[in-house]
């Protein structure tokens, strides 16, 4: 018997699964809501700095239920926020996060970021980076 009992809920639920757990690993926390909660404030933050097309790109390609979280009380502005600096886009993540979260913003950020690079297709991940200014695409780190 599957955990919910309908076959595509079931898989979306694992698969959300999936990619909160490897949010854990990459954030060393031990809490599946720690791990909501970073991922929650990164894409809210990061859709709000890309253009329309991008954003929607971007929705499409995330899991049904991280989908949901993406899109979560979005009101698509006229021109995105143009953050240049890190410091603007990590503060934006650390107003989204609960009060004593266990992970800086700025690491909270590149953990998502290397998830969304493994998770997503590359070339619209690579199109998504395009979109950002310089010090945001670089909080992908490359790989050690």
């Amino acid at each position: 018997m599957s955990e919910i009992g309908v076959k595509a809920l079931d898989h979306t639920v694992q698969e959300t699964n999936i990619w909160l757990k490897a949010i854990e690993q990459r954030l060393g926390i031990a809490s599946r809501q720690h791990a909501y909660n970073a991922l929650r404030a990164v894409l809210h933050v990061l859709r709000d700095r890309v253009p329309l097309a991008t954003a929607v790109n971007l929705g499409a390609q995330l899991p049904l239920l991280i989908r949901g979280i993406y899109y979560e009380g979005w009101h698509h502005a006229a021109t995105p926020t143009k953050d240049r600096h890190l410091e603007e886009f990590v503060d934006g993540i650390f107003q989204q996060l609960p009060p004593q979260f266990p992970v800086d913003p700025l690491t909270a950020a590149r953990g998502i970021f290397e998830i969304l690079w493994e998770k997503l297709d590359p070339g619209e991940f690579d199109k998504l980076m395009g979109h950002l200014p310089v010090p945001l695409r670089n909080l992908r780190e490359p790989a050690t």
